[in-house]
């Protein structure tokens, strides 16, 4: 009777969203807004980087895939609306200009960055996260900007890529410090994320 108890509670537990979920999702969701408040940083170089990615990589990260893409959702249904972009502007609006595709590169993005840390679950290792972090927050969002950009306009592939690669140093470092995030969150938090893969016999699960 307790087995059959524990199956059929942990059924749905993939797809449903209890009270917390959608909280953390809705904290997430405003993190990621908040973090476009400042607009653009210049590095010394005169690179500029905007600070949301590191809010997707933060709510794939900790959160992982479901809670994570629906933060990413929350915020960019909010965004279609609202000045909540980098530099004031709306989801509307970025769509409507050649670089539209960064926008919209934020939810496979998140996808990405949480599968592949439940994936890597129950412990979070920081290289791996590090490494996460910046495939889901980074290329992949680059390869939807850049799709986006060659259908817009005619700027050739090779010109997109050297274009976006100075990007780059801003965005390893996001994938660093959104792994250094993670991790004691997920020490402290055991089990925040859902493991897709069954824990070994030497790692006991979080569950």
């Amino acid at each position: 009777m307790t087995n059959f108890s524990q199956d059929s509670a942990a059924a749905p537990r993939w797809w449903s969203l209890s009270i917390a979920d959608l909280t953390q999702a809705a904290v997430f969701a405003a993190l990621i807004a908040v973090l476009g408040l400042p607009g653009q940083i210049n590095l010394a170089a005169g690179v500029p980087i905007t600070l949301q990615t590191l809010g997707v990589m933060l709510a794939g990260a900790v959160l992982g895939p479901k809670k994570g893409s629906l933060a990413v959702v929350i915020f960019m249904a909010l965004a279609m609306g609202l000045p909540l972009l980098a530099g004031g502007r709306t989801g509307w609006t970025a769509l409507s200009s050649p670089t539209g595709g960064y926008f919209l590169g934020f939810l496979p993005g998140v996808i990405v960055i949480g599968l592949l840390t439940a994936w890597m679950m129950p412990r979070y290792n920081i290289i791996v996260g590090i490494v996460i972090n910046f495939v889901g927050g980074a290329l992949i969002i680059y390869i939807c900007g850049i799709s986006y950009q060659m259908l817009r306009t005619d700027i050739g592939l090779w010109t997109l890529i050297t274009g976006n690669a100075p990007f780059l140093i801003g965005d390893t470092i996001k994938a660093v410090i959104a792994a250094l995030v993670a991790a004691p969150v997920h020490r402290g938090r055991p089990g925040l994320i859902t493991p897709l893969r069954a824990p070994s016999s030497s790692r006991p699960s979080v569950e």
